[in-house]
């Protein structure tokens, strides 16, 4: 929504001129999309201490352009107290994490699990890894979370192969490797009987279906929005939340 905000208030500088009615329209329009995500995180549990210093320090935080990283990947207020009402709502304790970033949905996660529960957390990037580690680390639930630094599908194997299962299992990671990470999590049994999938982006600033040239991200997560819609696997709903969040279960005999 930050997005069509944006968009908004840049065709509201240039009403000058326009009827005084699509103006007053277009301005309203701005107000509605403008204050939804402060209206969100208004109205939600507040996010700990921990997850705000976090969150503060991966805004402070310097990102090359050449690492593809920044800072709007980080999950946030809103989506984080969403995955904590998930991780309560399964009785989780085994939870995987495809795609950490400096750690804010980790640790989110990882506050709602129990003092006994884990979470595995895979990272391709070593400088977010070393940040996420010196964050979480300091936190009352850092020791629940493990980083597995690496090509995520190595970690899969690894975890395939000494038959791991997680009750929850995130996606937030390349967007090219998301039909890869969902066959995986789903073929090798890494998905608990009665898990939880949840994928983040999966409207991807609207590129599916509103732009004639969707950038490559748009194209992946397109394909993967496809490939979920047609998997006798499962069952998923995508719930506009942010960029786009689907939830995905395995049906029943599958």
């Amino acid at each position: 929504m930050s997005l069509l905000a944006d968009r908004l208030d840049g065709l509201a500088t240039a009403l000058v001129g326009v009827d005084a009615a699509i103006a007053d329209q277009v301005r309203e329009l701005c107000l509605l999309a403008g204050g939804l995500d402060p209206y969100l995180s208004r109205w939600s549990t507040p996010e700990s201490e921990a997850l705000r210093l976090l969150d503060q320090r991966t805004r402070e935080a310097e990102w090359s352009p050449r690492s593809g990283l920044e800072q709007e990947m980080l999950s946030g207020h809103v989506e984080g107290q969403f995955l904590q009402m998930l991780v309560h709502a399964t009785q989780a304790t085994r939870v995987l994490e495809i795609g950490m970033f400096t750690g804010y949905s980790a640790l989110a996660m990882a506050e709602a699990l129990p003092e006994d529960g884990t979470l595995m957390a895979c990272e391709i990037d070593a400088a977010a890894a070393r940040l996420a580690r010196e964050l979480v680390s300091a936190s009352a639930s850092g020791h629940k979370i493990d980083i597995a630094l690496g090509p995520a599908e190595h970690t899969l194997d690894r975890l395939s192969l000494a038959d791991a299962q997680f009750d929850l299992i995130f996606i937030d990671a390349d967007k090219s490797g998301y039909v890869e990470y969902l066959d995986t999590v789903l073929d090798t049994g890494l998905l608990a009987r009665a898990g939880l999938i949840v994928v983040d982006n999966t409207m991807m600033q609207g590129q599916p279906w509103a732009s004639a040239t969707p950038n490559a991200n748009g194209v992946a997560i397109a394909e993967f929005n496809q490939f979920v819609a047609t998997d006798p696997r499962v069952a998923q709903v995508l719930i506009p939340l942010r960029d786009g969040v689907t939830l995905i279960r395995r049906v029943d005999g599958s």
